[in-house]
């Protein structure tokens, strides 16, 4: 199964890559403004950027099994595409977060329904299968 889907493969990859991103910038945000872990609480910027880290990981574990159950059940290029505006809609979120709190919203958005997109596909095509159709 896993040769047949290089697109959702490749997805995920970029996901991986983000959610380095966002770790990477939590880590650079401590440097920058004097926040000694353990401590997530500071300066603003850097709570910002904290609050980007965690929200995308809380998301992207609801978003990969969805992923890859519509990569099996549905199709690869479905979940590609999918998965690919979710994590254009999570860069879009990020980097407007990491400006302004005000400027994550559409981002936010475009994440959402790109992820109730994978769910929906996900568990249609989970059902369809039950169902033997």
């Amino acid at each position: 199964m896993l040769a047949d889907t290089p697109l959702t493969a490749g997805v995920t990859l970029l996901i991986v890559l983000l959610m380095f991103g966002t770790c990477f910038a939590v880590g650079k945000g401590r440097h920058r403004y004097g926040v000694q872990a353990p401590a997530v609480t500071g300066h603003p910027a850097f709570e910002r950027l904290y609050r980007v880290q965690m929200n995308t990981l809380e998301w992207a574990a609801m978003t990969l099994p969805c992923l890859w159950l519509c990569a099996a059940y549905v199709s690869d290029p479905v979940a590609a595409a999918l998965g690919g505006l979710w994590l254009l809609g999570r860069v879009w979120y990020a980097v407007g977060y990491a400006r302004e709190p005000a400027l994550r919203a559409k981002g936010f958005t475009v994440a959402a329904l790109a992820f109730g997109g994978l769910g929906l596909a996900a568990g249609g095509g989970v059902v369809w299968r039950l169902l033997g159709a």
